[in-house]
């Protein structure tokens, strides 16, 4: 049976990726939209047919599942509530923006069996999630670096506290990307070092637990997009393939895992929940080493 799923809000990820992937997939029925603005939610929603609801916990009665394509300020509090109403997730990046949000949702999640997992691209794209497993099971590695550019915003542009990209900047941003790689590829960090660059610039040092290090180079505000990561190891020097498929694909590839998972009562993958506590930990860690100028465990931010 199709699983019933819905889109909770309506960004241009909800309009451009989330909708026209739920309308096409095989094992979906895209069943409705929700979102603060009505009039937005009915112009998502109206090119596949479906309602826009009134209310989330209507959208929330009548689907098995929903993708939440909203910030990270909100996403918490409506996580939890799908949770709650027994409803599968597809979430955004990060989980939340500190660590006891993020295990809220997750703990919700399991208190109420629900599978759930987080949205991140390099994963999900057939060929780079491929690579990603095979280089994690290949082990042996040395060292990684990872770099995820963008050019959003001016270097000495103030943050903008009402826009939660800027005010957070790339750590919080194109991080989760990075480390999505990082940790797939090296396992979990067991220290954190963080410090800043020109603009909203952040250079990440992380040695993992099984032994090797790497580092990260993250901007918002770069004079180029870029989305590189190379492991070195006994074998060489090898780079993860770069995007090949579209975010279409990828979110396709997302909905067949959780549909899988909503089927099966599996509950754990390689971007669950859990996965994305992970990161935001990490990425908690390396904000108090900004702060103190220092490594930073994971452990001292648990």
């Amino acid at each position: 049976m199709a699983l019933r799923t819905g889109v909770i809000g309506t960004g241009t990820w909800a309009s451009d990726t989330h909708a026209p992937t739920l309308a096409a997939h095989p094992d979906i029925e895209f069943a409705g939209v929700w979102g603060r603005d009505p009039a937005k939610a009915e112009r998502v929603a109206a090119p596949h047919g479906v309602p826009a609801f009134g209310t989330v916990d209507a959208l929330l009665d009548a689907v098995d599942a929903v993708v939440l394509t909203v910030p990270p300020t909100v996403q918490p509090e409506l996580a939890v509530r799908a949770a709650r109403a027994g409803v599968h997730m597809l979430v955004e990046k990060p989980l939340a923006l500190d660590l006891p949000a993020a295990r809220r949702i997750r703990a919700a999640a399991e208190e109420h069996d629900v599978a759930g997992l987080v949205f991140l691209t390099s994963r999900h794209r057939p060929e780079q999630g491929a690579w990603i497993a095979a280089a994690r099971e290949r082990g042996g590695w040395h060292s990684a670096h990872a770099s995820w550019l963008a050019g959003l915003y001016a270097p000495d542009a103030p943050r903008d506290p009402a826009d939660w990209r800027q005010a957070k900047g790339a750590l919080w941003d194109v991080g989760p990307h990075a480390l999505s790689v990082a940790l797939g590829v090296l396992g979990p960090a067991a220290e954190v070092t963080a410090r800043p660059g020109a603009g909203d610039t952040v250079h990440l040092a992380l040695r993992h637990e099984a032994g090797p290090s790497s580092t990260a180079t993250l901007s918002l505000t770069a004079p180029l997009q870029q989305s590189l990561f190379t492991a070195v190891g006994a074998a060489g020097a090898l780079a993860m393939p770069t995007p090949l498929s579209t975010v279409e694909t990828a979110a396709a590839t997302a909905l067949t895992d959780l549909a899988a998972m909503a089927a099966t009562g599996a509950r754990t993958h390689p971007t669950d929940l859990r996965f994305g506590e992970e990161i935001v930990e990490v990425l908690a860690a390396a904000e108090q080493s900004l702060e103190h100028g220092r490594p930073v465990t994971p452990a001292e931010v648990r």
